[in-house]
């Protein structure tokens, strides 16, 4: 082992998802215990920053994200956010009046969905971001 700790991480092997490891506890990356202690800010931004990256990268993939103006964007980067583009990807009838720069339908398509029902203000807020159309 050239390292202290590459000999840790060889000892605990890698895991990206969160398992139960042995002793019972939930456990992600080379044997971070997630319920020893709480995340720092820092790392808390890190994972942010990350989820939000992904976010825009799998957006930039999109031909109606390209076309809408930038409020839009930022109202489907908050969407992409929270529900991830797989999700996004099924507001259908959203995306179809994104297409046709119809931003008053699409925040109405928008609403119209169990998302909106579980979010509450928040798809509001997007909704109004969307329907402006800036």
């Amino acid at each position: 082992m050239s390292t202290t700790e590459d000999w840790i991480k060889k000892c605990e092997g890698y895991n990206p998802n969160p398992y139960v490891d042995t002793t019972g506890h939930i456990t992600i990356g080379w044997g971070h215990n997630m319920g020893s202690r709480a995340l720092t800010l820092s790392e808390c931004q890190l994972i942010f920053e990350t989820d939000l990256n992904i976010a825009k990268n799998d957006l930039e993939k999109c031909a109606w994200f390209h076309i809408s103006p930038p409020g839009v964007q930022n109202a489907l980067v908050n969407m992409c956010f929270n529900l991830g583009i797989e999700e996004l990807s099924r507001f259908t009838s959203m995306i179809k009046y994104l297409l046709v720069k119809d931003y008053t339908n699409a925040a109405k398509a928008a609403l119209e969905s169990k998302w909106a029902e579980q979010v509450g203000q928040r798809a509001k807020d997007v909704a109004l971001m969307i329907s402006i159309g800036k």
